[in-house]
């Protein structure tokens, strides 16, 4: 399945994050921004020196898509960032067996996207383009700086003065903020393809697909799927469970991920930015998404 071709898709010009921005995103940021001691944990661990590093190696490893080298996947990056009123990053493809994807931005710095070629060839391109429009979400939000402290703070933490404090201190604000603002970053996946099934594939896929398996897979019972999960919370015992369970993770579980995007897309506020109606900021209040009890 090819992604839609742009004009049939609605360009959100004027786009601000605080318009497709989760609820639970905003609150997290705002505790994170609290913490004592992350403006200069975050200036120690993202000098000079960490930003050279990840760009050689990305600029080394991995190839840079562009209009002359995979073409297909450029169209739909520029597609994702028209739509997004974005401006364009470097998207790398790195080969390595593991469907991941990631967001690398420092200031000062052009912004980059790397895709795993596992990855790529779990999904069909709308699928792709999905992935691409989450990382792009990041970017748009500014998230950058506080998902490139969570990648490195187990490592680094251990050579700044006091890091096991400070790691006892953050790592469980930090956890949680990367974890609410995949939310977000699913919602800008749902803007830059306009298909909640789209995305909730991707989510399907990345639970238990493979490329021989994932042209098997059911959608609709994995949608039905999270109603199982959902039950789970209706005793004290299985919210425990659930709430242990969710604090080891880096993203929300993905049925809940799949549940939740199909439910903003049904809502006003989607459709509004769809309508191309003046943008004004999300009237989203919940303070837990689509009404589950995850955290």
């Amino acid at each position: 399945m090819l992604p839609l071709p742009i004009s049939s898709k609605s360009t959100l010009t004027g786009l601000n994050a605080d318009h497709f921005r989760h609820p639970l995103d905003k609150k997290a940021t705002q505790s994170l921004k609290r913490l004592p001691g992350l403006d200069v944990a975050i200036r120690s661990l993202l000098g000079p020196m960490g930003e050279q590093f990840f760009y050689l190696e990305n600029i080394a490893a991995s190839v840079l898509v562009g209009p002359k080298q995979l073409p297909d996947l450029y169209q739909s990056l520029q597609e994702a960032c028209q739509i997004l009123d974005l401006e364009v990053p470097q998207l790398y493809i790195k080969q390595h067996p593991v469907p991941n994807a990631y967001t690398f931005a420092m200031r000062g710095k052009q912004p980059f996207i790397v895709v795993h070629t596992a990855l790529i060839e779990l999904l069909n391109p709308a699928e792709v383009q999905a992935v691409i429009g989450h990382e792009l979400g990041h970017l748009k939000c500014d998230h950058g700086v506080y998902l490139t402290l969570a990648n490195l703070l187990t490592l680094a933490t251990s050579q700044l003065p006091f890091g096991s404090v400070l790691m006892q201190n953050w790592q469980s604000q930090i956890m949680e903020w990367v974890r609410c603002a995949e939310f977000t970053c699913d919602r800008a996946a749902l803007l830059a393809t306009q298909d909640a099934r789209t995305v909730a594939s991707v989510l399907m896929k990345l639970s238990g697909g493979s490329p021989t398996l994932s042209p098997q897979l059911n959608l609709d019972a994995f949608i039905d799927q999270a109603r199982s999960y959902d039950a789970i919370s209706d005793s004290d015992m299985g919210e425990m469970l659930k709430q242990l369970k969710t604090n080891e993770l880096s993203h929300p579980v993905p049925v809940l991920r799949a549940r939740e995007i199909d439910r903003w897309a049904s809502t006003a506020d989607y459709g509004a930015l769809l309508q191309a109606r003046p943008l004004v900021a999300a009237t989203d209040k919940t303070d837990h998404p689509g009404g589950w009890r995850q955290w």
